[in-house]
């Protein structure tokens, strides 16, 4: 059976994983998954993800959650833009989560980026996901 919202999909293993307070989550690869993770990781939500190729063009992503004094570093992660609506801003209407303490991933012309990344770029795009 195919998904019909892989990012979506990944987002609730992340968010169910910290409930549990699991150290690792597995999810299934692509590449804007891929690049979302980069995007966690270089902003310091998660520590980091692994690859696993399972063949036949198939791979998993095992990714390492990230706690500070027992409690998860991500507060909240919540899918913006769906698949049966897709929620689209320029760079003069780019939202700010939490005034400016969280971030908003947005996939971009020149790739997907945190919010103040796609200011500093002067791009707009896809709202894909917002992190607290």
């Amino acid at each position: 059976m195919s998904m019909t919202d892989p990012l979506g999909d990944m987002l609730t293993r992340i968010r169910n994983a910290q409930m549990r307070r699991k150290n690792r989550v597995e999810t299934p690869g692509s590449k804007l998954r891929a690049c979302v993770l980069d995007v966690l990781e270089t902003e310091g939500y998660i520590r980091g993800y692994s690859t696993t190729d399972l063949g036949n063009g198939r791979s998993d992503f095992e990714i390492e959650l990230k706690y500070y004094d027992g409690q998860p570093v991500i507060r909240e992660i919540s899918r913006v833009s769906k698949p049966g609506r897709r929620v689209y801003v320029s760079v003069n209407n780019m939202p700010r989560v939490a005034n400016g303490l969280g971030i908003t991933i947005v996939s971009t012309p020149k790739g997907v980026m945190a919010d103040h990344s796609a200011r500093e770029n002067n791009v707009g795009g896809e709202v894909l996901c917002k992190v607290f």
